[in-house]
C-alpha cells in the first residue's frame, strides 16, 4: 500500500464569496499566495511526490508550498457543478426550485443540473489512486474540497469523515485497487 496525503488548495476570490467554483479556473488571491509563501510541508511529506488537479488554484498552491514544479492529473479535478458553477451557495439554498445542499449533505447520486455526481467522480478518481499506488513513494495530492470529501468518505466508509480545513494534510493509505483506507489524523503545514 502507498501512503498519500490530501491537501485543499488555498483560497480564491470565489471561495471568499462562497461561489461554487467546480471546474472554473479561478486563481488564488494575493493573500493566499502570501500565506503559502510562509508555509512548507512537514517531514516526511516534504519528500513526497506532488500531484495536483490541473486547475491553477491547485497547481499554484502546490508550487508555492513546495518550490517545485508539479505533475498534474486531470482525474483530480473538482466535481463539475454544471449549471450551478459560479452561483452563490446562499442563493441556491434560498431557491426552492433547486435541490442544492451543502456538499456534506450530498449522497452518492445527487448532482447539479448538467454536473457530476459523487458516483461519477469516483469512477475517474479510483483509477487515479490505483495508478498512484503503483509507486511506493508517498504522494501529496493537491485538490479540491468536494473531491477530498469523496475520497475521505470512501476511506472512512462514510463514518466520522474529518472536517476539511485549509493548511492541513489528510494522510491515508491507498490499496493497489485504488481504494483509500486507514485515514490518519490531519497534519498541519509548518512555518517556513
Amino acid at each position: 500500500m502507498t501512503r498519500i496525503a490530501l491537501l485543499r488548495h488555498y483560497p480564491t476570490a470565489w471561495n471568499a464569496e462562497q461561489r461554487l467554483q467546480g471546474r472554473s479556473d479561478i486563481p488564488l488571491t494575493d493573500a493566499a499566495r502570501e500565506t503559502l509563501g510562509g508555509l512548507k510541508l512537514p517531514p516526511p511529506w516534504d519528500g513526497a511526490r506532488i500531484l495536483a488537479s490541473p486547475l491553477s488554484r491547485a497547481v499554484e498552491t502546490a508550487e508555492i508550498l513546495t518550490g517545485r514544479s508539479v505533475q498534474t492529473d486531470a482525474r483530480l479535478v473538482e466535481l463539475s457543478w454544471g449549471e450551478w458553477e459560479g452561483c452563490l451557495a446562499k442563493d441556491l439554498l434560498a431557491d426552492p426550485g433547486t435541490d442544492f445542499r451543502p456538499t456534506h449533505e450530498w449522497n452518492w447520486t445527487m448532482r447539479a443540473p448538467g454536473g457530476e455526481s459523487a458516483e461519477e467522480a469516483w469512477t475517474r478518481v479510483k483509477p487515479a489512486l490505483a495508478d498512484i499506488a503503483t509507486v511506493s513513494q508517498p504522494a501529496l495530492l493537491v485538490m479540491h474540497k468536494a473531491l477530498m470529501r469523496l475520497i475521505l468518505g470512501v476511506a472512512c466508509a462514510w463514518q466520522g469523515t474529518p472536517e476539511i480545513k485549509r493548511g492541513r494534510l489528510y494522510p491515508m493509505t491507498v490499496r493497489p485497487s485504488g481504494h483509500p483506507t486507514a485515514v490518519e489524523d490531519p497534519v498541519r503545514l509548518v512555518p517556513r
